[in-house]
């Protein structure tokens, strides 16, 4: 061996101990985080999962690059709770906050708390609704006003606890933030963000570029949007949510002129109104003047009024989700640039699903599968194989296990829901062990929009409804051969055998949840029903 191998065997040796080490610490690099959550959007409201009522590229380039959840659920439809189920894995009725009339108990344990004591540096920007400042995040930046909704036009900020007002469309200022933020961040820390959109809550204003881009769109109407309820229960006749009776003029359709505000200024529409530039005003004026003039016109009546109703609702509703694409889009764009994309685990989801005329209604709240069921889309190219799809049933409690399971963080014995990641690592793949139903409990009764308070289970083709506090009405839909939820098949008999086996599994999910005997009339059932008893 000559001398100048002598002299290459040590660089050599350095250059592999380098690359391994370099290896090591690319192995051991721990995720970014970017949770993307919106407020009522719905997976009928996304191309990804078969929309037809408009495209979302960038929601689905998230889907197309990672996995689509088709049965992922939240387990109370409302935002404030289910966004405290999200933070805490833990189902209303364990973290305190049932109703949106509750106020968020901020020194329990969170997802986010236990990602900052691991060294992850931590924020949310956007939508909070909990009433009680965030607690676990290095920096926060969350709306206020219109309780705690905040508003689409010049929004009012709670920054790290100091009031601000900001210029511009909500929206794009909530992502102008994130950006701002990841810019100047700790470089040494992996971050995790909670990056919330008040899109696409009521009363969907869209931003300035947007408005009156559907004007001239007919979108298709749901099969059920004259839905007479007949089968079913006093629950759904007696909602307060239809498109026909609930819809406002004012406030929801927007059927008022300038100098109509002006006329009252007390109106919730001026108070939003008045927040925009003149141009935007004026914009505004030129846009909803056609609709105002087609509702005047006295053209309008019965089921082509509610056709119409639901036109309008469309045409607001979509185009404010039109702006949280292009801004998903965006924040993608910057990820790439700095090169973080791809150590970067992005879910998009919204706090529950929402009724797009379905059965004639708008909202949230109720069991039904429109509302239940909530969009999850997940990237991370590292474990996560692009063009995933999984029909694992999953809710919104099992954000919080995952992500502290991706970050390598121990999940306390206490959290309720399940990591994902074993379904996310096997392309979208079921677990022989995993969960038979989904569980929920809604709270929130009486209160607006009137949906009354209920239980239950959603299995892979049923689902189990229990309505409950002033009523005692069960529903049970074979979701099967009726995904519309439209008959009723609690009382036939052909489905007896069915029931008992569900009403057994409702049992034994809420005891493993300890939601144990959530209401007394569960237990005259029983005793009514020997069969059901036998199988208790």
């Amino acid at each position: 061996m000559n001398r100048l191998s002598y002299l290459f065997l040590p660089l050599t040796a350095i250059g592999v101990s380098a690359c391994s080490s370099n290896k090591a610490k690319e192995e051991v690099k721990r995720p970014n985080i970017i949770f993307m959550m919106t407020d009522d959007h719905t997976t009928q409201a996304m191309s990804c999962y078969g929309g037809r009522l408009l495209q979302t590229p960038n929601m689905d380039r998230i889907a197309n690059e990672g996995i689509r959840m088709d049965n992922c659920y939240a387990v109370n439809a409302l935002s404030g709770p289910s966004r405290a189920c999200i933070l805490t894995g833990k189902f209303s009725h364990i973290n305190g906050f049932t109703d949106n009339a509750s106020t968020f108990d901020g020194n329990q344990q969170t997802f986010p708390k236990l990602l900052q004591s691991a060294g992850y540096q931590t924020s949310i920007i956007g939508k909070w609704h909990l009433i009680t400042e965030p607690q676990g995040f290095d920096y926060w930046c969350i709306l206020t006003g219109q309780h705690e909704q905040g508003d689409y036009y010049n929004p009012d900020f709670n920054e790290n606890g100091k009031q601000i007002v900001e210029q511009g469309y909500a929206t794009d200022i909530i992502t102008d933030k994130a950006i701002e933020y990841l810019e100047h961040r700790d470089k040494s820390k992996p971050f995790c963000m909670m990056y919330h959109q008040k899109a696409p809550h009521r009363n969907w204003m869209p931003a300035p570029r947007h408005l009156g881009m559907f004007n001239n769109t007919v979108f298709p109407e749901p099969a059920t949007l004259f839905d007479t309820y007949e089968g079913r229960g006093s629950a759904a006749r007696e909602q307060d949510m239809s498109i026909e009776h609930t819809l406002t003029n004012d406030w929801d359709l927007k059927l008022l002129t300038r100098e109509e505000m002006l006329k009252d200024t007390t109106n919730r529409l001026y108070q939003v109104y008045k927040r925009m530039p003149a141009d935007v005003q004026n914009k505004w004026d030129s846009v909803y003047a056609q609709r105002i003039a087609e509702y005047r016109s006295g053209k309008l009546e019965g089921k082509e009024l509610i056709s119409w109703k639901y036109q309008q609702y469309m045409r607001d509703y979509l185009a404010t989700i039109v702006a949280v694409d292009e801004n998903i889009g965006r924040l993608l764009s910057y990820l790439e640039k700095i090169g973080e994309l791809d150590n970067t685990i992005i879910i998009y989801t919204s706090d529950q699903g929402f009724f797009l005329g379905e059965h004639g209604w708008f909202d949230k709240r109720f069991m039904y599968e429109e509302c239940q069921r909530m969009p999850l889309v997940i990237r991370y190219p590292k474990a996560i194989k692009s063009g995933s799809v999984s029909n694992a049933i999953a809710m919104n409690v099992d954000f919080a296990p995952t992500l502290l399971d991706f970050a390598g963080v121990d999940i306390p014995a206490d959290i309720q829901g399940r990591s994902l990641k074993p379904i996310l690592d096997n392309e979208g793949k079921v677990p022989a062990d995993w969960r038979k139903a989904a569980y929920y409990h809604y709270y929130e009764y009486p209160a607006e929009h009137s949906v009354k308070r209920h239980y239950g289970i959603r299995t892979a083709d049923f689902k189990l409804i229990h309505f409950y506090n002033d009523v005692d009405e069960w529903e049970m839909y074979d979701l099967k051969n009726d995904p519309n939820e439209l008959n009723n098949v609690f009382d036939k008999p052909e489905y007896a055998d069915k029931r008992t086996e569900l009403m057994s599994l409702l049992k034994e999910t809420q005891k493993q949840y300890k939601d144990d005997d959530p209401d007394e009339k569960v237990n005259e059932l029983f005793k009514g029903d020997r069969r059901l008893m036998k199988n208790r």
